[in-house]
């Protein structure tokens, strides 16, 4: 039986940078892929104040979709998010797939630029923000389509949404010690030219996981899933076979 699948988009997205991921796991499993509190579609009145609470909104929509357990696949901000998610509620979780992010806590230098982008957004929007780091997100050379994708998803994100967001993650706690007890397999993924969390970091949560697969991306930035969609669902596709037969 196929295992459901849940899809955590990261900062400053929405759930369409699943896209090619959705297309592909759709038809044989059942595939779930939310707007977190703050950005896309997203009704909750309420901005995030915990980090933890991302958690809690993924595990509320687990038992609103009659979802027992799944595998958890995250991308940077949401990769911390199913980190999460494993801290609150293992017994529901049957695989981590963790790409492009990283476990430690916030650094005093990183809590401080987080606050400062934070006001920035709020008192600029979100436009010179996405033209900067359009490239950071993806490779230079990556596909004007996927270009043009992320840029919008960034551009249409509610400053205020990503301003919690950021206020929230700057507090989050340390994920490493979290990761030696993980009990089930997990998929780390990390793009070859990704400066925000870097093939070393990948390396070094791939070394803390008892039962993990690292999968390193040739030419892809911090959005692999995006940027080489073919190999990263090969990647996925692979994980979510073995995770099914153990199931």
């Amino acid at each position: 039986m196929a295992t459901p699948l849940v899809l955590v988009h990261g900062h400053p997205f929405d759930h369409t940078m699943w896209n090619p991921q959705l297309a592909a796991f759709s038809a044989a499993r059942h595939v779930i892929a939310p707007d977190l509190r703050g950005y896309g579609a997203s009704t909750s009145p309420d901005r995030v104040t915990d980090f933890g609470q991302f958690a809690q909104d993924i595990e509320a929509l687990l038992d609103e979709l009659d979802v027992a357990a799944c595998v958890l696949a995250g991308l940077s901000m949401g990769g911390q998010i199913v980190m999460d998610c494993y801290r609150q509620f293992p017994d529901r979780i049957r695989g981590l797939v963790l790409a492009d992010t990283f476990p430690a806590a916030e650094t005093p230098e990183g809590v401080e630029v987080r606050h400062a982008m934070a006001e920035r957004l709020l008192r600029e929007g979100m436009s010179g923000y996405a033209d900067e780091v359009l490239e950071k997100m993806v490779a230079p050379h990556a596909d004007p389509e996927v270009k043009a994708h992320v840029h919008r998803m960034m551009t249409a994100t509610s400053p205020e949404g990503a301003a919690a967001a950021l206020r929230a993650r700057a507090a989050r706690p340390d994920y490493r010690d979290l990761l030696t007890r993980v009990t089930v397999p997990a998929l780390v993924v990390v793009g070859t030219d990704d400066t925000y969390t870097p093939v070393a970091d990948a390396e070094a949560m791939h070394a803390a996981l008892p039962d993990s697969t690292l999968c390193v991306i040739e030419g892809a930035a911090h959005m692999p899933n995006l940027e080489r969609a073919e190999e990263f669902n090969k990647a996925l596709g692979e994980f979510l076979a073995r995770v099914d037969g153990a199931s």
